[in-house]
């Protein structure tokens, strides 16, 4: 495929690097031919990188496979369980692999997970995770100052956050995977 084809959110492969179009900007003088300029992300790695190309220049397009999983635990050994509901067929997936993800991941939580040739590559999150509240602070009447007042909290996977003052401990509050902040009772 030509690299002036190339769209937001497309995967290929150039120089035997995986990486993920963010975004792409085709620059057309007079004198020279179209240059691609790509804003791009390496999978592997995460890492962000700019690339120039000229509009001659091909490269490997390819697709991830995406399987709908559900978590199941933590096997204690650097690695997390993950199962097909439909095959019932399980995968391990190093904790390395997922590294920000972790503190959203709960008991029976539905993710895709992505992989490209056999290797497992990340998963992708629901836009909203709901988690247990297991430790916060009672919140006390007229301690407002404005009417957004908030609290910290921490959830059944450790993570902290900020919670209104009407939450308690047990509750089930909804997260934001995306911003990783409090977004309504579960």
């Amino acid at each position: 495929m030509n690299v002036t084809e190339l769209r937001p959110g497309n995967y290929f492969i150039d120089e035997d690097t995986l990486y993920q179009v963010i975004d792409i900007l085709l620059n057309k003088t007079a004198m020279r031919k179209m240059v691609a300029k790509l804003k791009v992300k390496n999978v592997r790695t995460g890492a962000i990188t700019e690339l120039a190309r000229n509009s001659g220049y091909d490269v490997t397009e390819c697709r991830l496979d995406k399987r709908n999983m559900q978590y199941l635990y933590d096997g204690g050994t650097g690695t997390l369980t993950f199962m097909d509901p439909k095959t019932y067929d399980q995968i391990e997936i190093g904790k390395d692999t997922l590294k920000d993800q972790l503190q959203y991941l709960v008991p029976n939580l539905d993710v895709v997970v992505e992989s490209f040739e056999d290797e497992v590559l990340g998963i992708s999150l629901p836009s909203k995770v709901a988690m247990e509240v297991t430790e916060c602070e009672p919140g006390v009447k007229g301690d407002t100052k404005t009417n957004t007042a908030m609290k910290d909290a921490v959830l059944e996977t450790g993570m902290r956050i900020r919670v209104p003052l009407f939450i308690n401990q047990g509750d089930k509050v909804l997260i934001d995977t995306t911003t990783g902040k409090y977004d309504g009772r579960a």
